[in-house]
């Protein structure tokens, strides 16, 4: 069971109130000053805290070290005990996010219903993270191509450090995603994961967003960075961050501190940063709009996240897993993919990436109302138009060849497609297409497609 920090600097209350929790089955341990509590904290995080207001001969008192408590372990539960309560000082403790407030001398029976409720709230937010974690786990990377098996690689070196990392590549492309594994196998996995979208957030609510605010009506209203204390913020399309913003962010990752808009105090955070952008920041240097000095912070560790096209091989696994998931979350039919539809999927155009697969694949699955396999009249219309009676329409260029030429272009497009869909592998293309390997290499020499030296010619 978790165990409870009683913190007080009478002996005989901490102890009373150890023998009272051990007899309810409890685990405890004691502190009698502000150096014992912030020691035993970090040896190990209690579920729940008793912390007395007053402490004498310590350096903080009560108020100073839920502050602490809260800004560096915010799940931690923290009862106040207090025998000079009053409602001033009880309103002052629950406003600096104290759980309840106890007077003494106190009722066994009124403490021991706060401490079960407390350690109730515990439980549920311990569970909350490992089925955050969980979440995490089950969107994990899905791939076996040779560009997916280079991005895993990448991002396995950078999951353990707290090192930046600045993820680029086009849209759609599982940038979050990638951010996303990173946490989950980090040493921050247990902390928050706060992603935070610049591109969707008005400029003159930026800092409000990212940093929070102080007023006096609403008191203390923290930001997202605040938020992700102890854990990971992902900063997606960081170049559409307003350029005062951009100076006020390089400043939190130089000292870890920041002020809420209209506060006085300095918000000290443990964060580590990943970014991520569709454009060139170097270009966007140039022209004046992203801060050299930012981009230098955050390009400690740049991983390029392949679009779908450069990893199709990848295209039946993502669709299945989609399919699964869809099916475990919205009860959408359990589908297979018929080999004619995963050849049509893995030699469309994707320039949405793996997010319009997946929308692909949520569409066919809604409307497709149906446990038969998804096969290529389902996927009609969303790859190039045919005719109504099947034929293919020829493109304006191959129609005005001479049938030589047409058969040539073909060929050569046909099989470019083909080496493109399995990941320049020449073994596996030469089995689909029906050729053998010699062959092949002989046609594609006789088009004048040129593959990389032994590229994809290791049989699997």
């Amino acid at each position: 069971m978790a165990d409870i920090l009683i913190v007080d600097d009478e002996r005989d209350i901490r102890e009373l109130v150890s023998d009272i929790l051990k007899d309810e089955g409890y685990k405890t341990r004691l502190a009698a000053n502000s150096d014992e509590c912030m020691e035993a904290v970090n040896t190990e995080p209690p579920a729940l805290m008793i912390l007395d207001i007053w402490l004498k001969d310590s350096r903080m008192d009560g108020i100073d070290i839920l502050k602490t408590i809260k800004r560096d372990n915010p799940g931690i539960p923290v009862v106040i005990i207090s025998g000079h309560g009053n409602i001033e000082l009880a309103v002052a403790a629950i406003k600096q996010g104290a759980y309840d407030f106890i007077e003494k001398p106190f009722n066994i029976d009124q403490l021991m219903v706060v401490v079960g409720r407390a350690m109730e709230t515990s439980r549920l937010r311990r569970e909350n993270v490992e089925l955050r974690r969980r979440d995490l786990t089950t969107s994990d990377l899905i791939g076996n191509s040779a560009g997916f098996r280079g991005l895993k690689a990448q991002l396995d070196k950078v999951t353990k450090s707290n090192g930046r990392v600045m993820l680029t590549g086009p849209s759609g492309a599982g940038k979050e995603v990638a951010a996303r594994y990173i946490h989950a196998n980090s040493n921050r996995a247990a902390g928050p994961f706060v992603s935070v979208s610049a591109a969707t957030i008005e400029p003159d609510r930026m800092e409000d967003v990212l940093f929070g605010r102080e007023t006096p009506g609403r008191g203390v209203e923290k930001g997202l960075l605040e938020q992700a204390h102890g854990g990971i913020v992902y900063l997606d399309e960081v170049a559409d961050m307003p350029p005062g913003t951009q100076s006020k962010i390089l400043r939190v990752l130089v000292d870890q501190t920041f002020l809420r808009v209209g506060g006085t105090d300095k918000v000290r955070v443990d964060l580590r940063v990943i970014s991520s952008t569709t454009r060139d920041l170097r270009q966007e240097i140039s022209a004046g709009r992203f801060r050299q000095e930012l981009y230098d912070r955050l390009n400690v560790v740049p991983i390029a996240v392949p679009g779908l096209s450069e990893r199709r091989e990848d295209i039946p696994l993502l669709a299945r897993h989609f399919i699964d998931g869809f099916h475990k979350t919205q009860g959408l039919p359990l589908r297979d993919i018929s080999t004619e539809a995963e050849a049509m999927l893995q030699t469309m155009g994707w320039p949405g990436n793996v997010r319009q697969l997946r929308n692909l694949i949520e569409r066919v699955l809604i409307l497709g109302d149906t446990a038969d396999p998804i096969n290529v009249r389902d996927l009609q219309g969303e790859a190039e138009p045919g005719g109504d009676d099947g034929r293919l329409v020829l493109g304006g260029q191959l129609a005005t060849l001479p049938l030589r030429e047409a058969r040539e272009l073909f060929e050569r497009e046909y099989l470019l497609t083909q080496i493109q869909r399995f990941g320049g592998n020449i073994s596996r293309t030469a089995n689909f297409v029906g050729m053998e390997r010699s062959a092949l290499h002989r046609k594609l020499k006789s088009l004048g497609v040129v593959t990389g030296k032994g590229k994809g010619d290791e049989d699997e």
